[in-house]
């Protein structure tokens, strides 16, 4: 659960009116009729689902579910069973509701300044085409409904984990945004939980592989971080939020922050072969990865002597997709060479 796009005029308010056809113009109304039911527009179903993205944060839904079946996968393979089966798909369906549910929180105490910002005021509570109410109740409903589907089909852990995430996230991260930049390094906790519900809800118990699993995913997060809070640090402003370079923009503590833990991502993907739960080819992939990592982030490090506003949003922008793309690839390595122990 992490903490990204903004206002332009929805589709349906440009679009010409609908025409009468010569059916409709034929037909004659009774004397006493009630209020015709007008069936949705293309245009307005396509929006509504555009806003339930938007409001779920379905893209980091995503990430969550893909870090959660892989800790759910390494979890069954320690225990000596398949992960293909009801379980995982309990699991996944609880996760993804209690991290749902938590982003439309988000989105219901940012709706402030979610409308100050570029990339987010067209988000559907900062833009206004949902009411706060309706935000609110849709996050609690996915939230409870979540919590519920772990409880029945996991185990106390879990729940109590999922809970703490996105109570963290909701009530401690998000208003700490406006505070102090230390809110990058508390919500880097709740967005590394993913594999860990995956695991304890496989194994009933949190162990060392499942903690490594964690670290990945904290470590992993501030390189991110620090490319996305440089692309849209003049919208980090705008909306008051206490990003690191909004509060020193001259880019060195940004830089800094990012290269060290771009440095620390190596060891920390290389714990779970030293735990034992992969062959040496994961070690040797994990490197590899790491390495390309670790390039793109002294490349960002760039920023500090870029020519040109153009130059800069670049490197941080090609620091972004590689992020993007080294998780994936390194929780595919970790399922692919993972040996289980029975």
């Amino acid at each position: 659960m992490t903490p990204a796009s903004h206002a332009a005029p929805s589709p349906e308010a440009a679009a010409p009116l609908p025409q009468p056809t010569l059916a409709a113009t034929a037909r004659i109304a009774p004397r006493h009729h009630a209020p015709e039911l007008h069936a949705p527009t293309p245009g307005a179903t396509a929006t509504l689902i555009h806003d339930l993205r938007e409001l779920f944060k379905v893209k980091v839904v995503g990430l969550v579910l893909v870090t959660g079946w892989g800790g759910f996968y390494l979890g069954s393979l320690q225990s000596g069973i398949s992960s293909v089966q009801v379980g995982l798909l309990d699991t996944l369906l609880g996760i993804g509701l209690v991290s749902a549910g938590a982003g439309a929180l988000n989105e219901a105490l940012e709706r402030t300044t979610d409308a100050r910002m570029v990339r987010t005021a067209d988000r559907p509570l900062a833009s206004g085409r949902f009411p706060l109410a309706a935000g609110v109740v849709a996050g609690l409903g996915a939230l409870a409904l979540g919590a519920f589907c772990l409880l029945l089909r996991t185990n106390l852990i879990t729940v109590s984990l999922a809970l703490l995430t996105a109570f963290t996230y909701v009530a401690i991260y998000t208003p700490l945004k406006r505070v102090t930049t230390l809110a990058t390094f508390i919500g880097a906790f709740p967005g590394a939980m993913g594999p860990m519900l995956g695991w304890t809800a496989a194994r009933g118990r949190i162990e060392w592989p499942a903690v490594a699993l964690f670290a990945i995913l904290f470590v992993w997060q501030f390189p991110h971080f620090m490319s996305i809070s440089w692309l849209y640090r003049q919208d980090y402003a705008r909306a008051g939020i206490r990003m690191l370079p909004v509060v020193q923009p001259d880019g060195l503590s940004t830089v800094v922050e990012a290269l060290f833990y771009a440095v620390l991502m190596i060891p920390v993907s290389l714990a779970p072969w030293r735990l034992g739960m992969t062959g040496v080819s994961y070690a040797i992939l994990a490197t590899v990865l790491g390495l390309v990592y670790l390039v793109y982030t002294i490349r960002f490090a760039g920023i500090l002597r870029a020519r040109s506003e153009a130059e800069s949003r670049m490197l941080a922008r090609d620091l972004l997709k590689v992020s993007v793309l080294y998780l994936p690839l390194l929780f595919t390595a970790l399922m692919l060479c993972a040996v289980g122990k029975g």
